[in-house]
Formats: structure tokens, C-alpha cells, sequence
């Protein structure tokens, strides 16, 4: 597999493209080592939509900004997650979304771009990834790209 690219107009350019061919209702879709180039960068933000109890069991990106998509045990779905998300990135400013497999963070840049927000990316694979035949969530993802990740 070639590398990936680490030019920012390149990966914007890659992952509006990739978004476009599924037709993916946000602006891009980024794998896992694209939004880190990003991030690292500090050209987007990433919005980590997971529960608490998933970031302080599994572990988190450094920097990134939790908002809850749905709390944990119940899975209600997080009634203000617009309210959160507007108060704490500015909507012109490129934003991506991390869950663990990519699934509720497709949703949440999904929910963004139709509230204005301009540049909503989500993150592929998600922080844990895909399940392997034994069902562990060991084949790809940002841990598994071995992304800086942390766990407290």
C-alpha cells in the first residue's frame, strides 16, 4: 500500500473525493493517518463521539474534544450534541469525528454539515477499528495505525 499523503490540499483533496464516490453526506472522509497529519498539523479539530466509560476504558487522541454521542448504559442519544459541538468548534474551522469503528462519527459529521458546519470530516475505522474473525477490534483503526493515543 503507498504511503499515504501528508500535503494538507492533498488529503482535504483525497477525502472530499473519497466522501463523494459514496456519496457521503459531509465534506470528506479521512482514514486514521490522514486526521492525525491534520491534527498534528493543527488544521482540524477532532471531536471524539464516544462515551466517557469507551475513552477511560479504551483510551483517547490527546487533544481531541469529547462530545458524547449517546451515554453509556442506556445508548440515549445525546440531546444536545449540536449545543456542545457549536460552543466548542467554530463551524468554518475543518472538524473530524472519531467513534470506535466509525459508525456514530459518520452521524455526527453528518448531523454537522447539515447545521452549517462547512468542513466536517469523518475518521474511517474509527479508534478501535473493525472486529477480526474472533471478534476483537484488531485490524485497523487509529490504534492500530499506531497513532499517539493515550489511556489514564
Amino acid at each position: 500500500m503507498p504511503p499515504e499523503p501528508h500535503d494538507r490540499d492533498t488529503i482535504f483533496t483525497a477525502a472530499t473525493l473519497r466522501a463523494r464516490e459514496v456519496h457521503a453526506p459531509m465534506q470528506g472522509l479521512l482514514t486514521p493517518r490522514e486526521a492525525h497529519a491534520l491534527f498534528a498539523a493543527g488544521a482540524i479539530d477532532i471531536v471524539d463521539t464516544r462515551t466517557a466509560a469507551e475513552r477511560d476504558l479504551i483510551g483517547y487522541v490527546p487533544g481531541s474534544i469529547h462530545i458524547e454521542w449517546y451515554d453509556y448504559p442506556a445508548k440515549a442519544r445525546n440531546p444536545h450534541f449540536m449545543d456542545q459541538l457549536v460552543a466548542r468548534v467554530e463551524p468554518d474551522r475543518p472538524v473530524a469525528f472519531l467513534c470506535r469503528s466509525g459508525v456514530r462519527s459518520h452521524h455526527a459529521a453528518a448531523l454537522a454539515t447539515s447545521h452549517g458546519f462547512v468542513a466536517a470530516y469523518n475518521i474511517l475505522e474509527g479508534f478501535e477499528g473493525d472486529r477480526n474473525p474472533d471478534g476483537q477490534r484488531r485490524v485497523n483503526g487509529w490504534q492500530m495505525a499506531g497513532l499517539p493515543w493515550r489511556q489514564d
